[in-house]
């Protein structure tokens, strides 16, 4: 998968566009990924990026940065064995397209607002 390009509440992932907050994994789009509590990303809201067991997060904020990612939430998918990363979604996009293809398995959960 490589992102093709983003904008504030748009993002292209290999030609198809989205325009709504997703999770990017090695061999699909989920395009249908929201929180419990919106602009507060949760334990609850990664249960299936821990069950696919990638090396690496990285989880993007928003466009301006707006979704908070509690230190409770970090530790939760530390304990999981991940590598977390957190940034605005600009540059998680950067990040995610420069990790794809690496040794390490990689998804990316991205909100596109705010």
């Amino acid at each position: 998968m490589r992102i093709d390009h983003y904008s504030f509440g748009s993002i292209m992932i290999d030609g198809k566009e989205y325009s709504s907050d997703v999770i990017i994994y090695s061999e699909r789009v989920d395009s249908s990924w929201w929180r419990q509590e919106g602009h507060n990303l949760q334990p609850a809201d990664l249960t299936d990026i821990v069950k696919a067991k990638p090396d690496i997060l990285i989880v993007g904020t928003g466009f301006y940065g707006v979704m908070s990612v509690p230190e409770e939430t970090i530790s939760f998918l530390k304990s999981h064995g991940l590598e977390v990363q957190v940034m605005p979604t600009k540059k998680a996009v950067e990040l995610f397209n420069d990790v794809q293809g690496k040794a390490k398995s990689c998804v990316a959960a991205l909100h596109l607002t705010c």
